[in-house]
């Protein structure tokens, strides 16, 4: 799902190397993610990703939406 040269690119834009088991397992956290996106998508009933959802859906940003709720902050 991700393009592995632009990957590598940025790692190698900073004098880094990757190497292809860690690019596998960047390849695979990033379709975990998007999977992971689309049933939080299809969860809440919203029939298309957009600006205002994103960062709802988005499991890098939103660890679980039920601690945003008023009362679940200690």
């Amino acid at each position: 799902m991700i393009q592995v040269s632009k990957v590598k690119k940025v790692f190698h834009s900073n004098g880094l190397q990757v190497s292809a088991e860690a690019m596998n397992m960047i390849r695979d956290e990033f379709n975990r993610h998007v999977h992971k996106m689309a049933e939080e998508l299809k969860e809440s009933n919203a029939k298309r990703l957009t600006v205002n959802n994103y960062h709802f859906v988005n499991p890098l940003w939103n660890v679980d939406n039920r601690d945003l709720m008023v009362g679940k902050h200690e």
